[in-house]
């Protein structure tokens, strides 16, 4: 915990201990996750505000995000950015916006549409927008049960839904259960509610040739897969985050 003081004094004090600094010293005692008491984290070169208690990004996401956005660099936006069009992209599940405002920030001609149900989400997401200095125009954002109030098609979907199984509780660090919304972790006894009803609907809103990236829990991979077929996704592969585990599903 000590490095964790450390780091708090360095980031949100500048190195100088106020009478606020040893309150936020209980917090972190208390169990309060680091990121919530500082204030703010990091998420592919953006900075991205906790002030209203989205779901903490994960390194895991940062991950694959990283991972897809070289991807979609590397092919120069196919077809649609040689012929000058934008991209257009849906950030599902959007929370703190992390996901869609990565793509902003470090894909040229990206347009994304943000949707999460929570009114906190949306908030957070408008407050990270302008820290970020995203220009108006880039962006929309959408209030939507998943795809609810969603009626557009997309070049490419990211989803980083709900997907801890309940009966997989034990296994969730306490100070997560304890301080994050459970609404943006848990999906259902079997960890698959959101995952079904995304599923169910995404292929409906991709472009031709577009294609869909959503996190996953590794134990939930062989179910998804079935999924994908249920649903008649013409392909499909998972992706391994940075400790080798199955975290991403890539289908379109």
């Amino acid at each position: 915990m000590q490095k964790e003081f450390e780091w708090l004094l360095k980031e949100k004090y500048n190195n100088k201990p106020t009478r606020n600094f040893y309150k936020d010293v209980g917090r972190l005692k208390a169990g309060e996750p680091l990121d919530y008491v500082i204030g703010f984290t990091e998420f592919l070169r953006c900075k991205i505000d906790l002030s209203k208690k989205p779901l903490i990004p994960r390194p895991e996401t940062e991950y694959w995000v990283g991972e897809v956005i070289k991807e979609i660099k590397k092919e120069n936006h196919s077809s649609r950015g040689s012929s000058g069009q934008n991209l257009r992209i849906l950030d599902m599940f959007a929370g703190s916006g992390c996901i869609g405002l990565a793509v902003l920030k470090n894909i040229k001609n990206s347009e994304v549409d943000f949707t999460d149900k929570a009114k906190n989400c949306l908030e957070q997401i408008k407050i990270n927008l302008k820290i970020n200095k995203i220009k108006s125009g880039s962006y929309a954002i959408i209030q939507s049960d998943i795809f609810d109030s969603v009626k557009d098609k997309y070049d490419y979907i990211f989803a980083n839904p709900p997907y801890i199984a309940i009966k997989r509780r034990n296994k969730i660090q306490k100070s997560v259960l304890k301080f994050e919304p459970k609404t943006a972790l848990f999906g259902g006894s079997d960890g698959l509610f959101y995952i079904r009803k995304f599923l169910k609907n995404a292929k409906k809103h991709l472009n031709e040739s577009g294609e869909i990236f959503m996190e996953l829990d590794f134990v939930q991979k062989n179910e998804i897969e079935g999924l994908t077929k249920k649903y008649k996704y013409k392909k499909y592969e998972f992706w391994k985050d940075q400790f080798g585990k199955y975290r991403c599903l890539v289908c379109g």
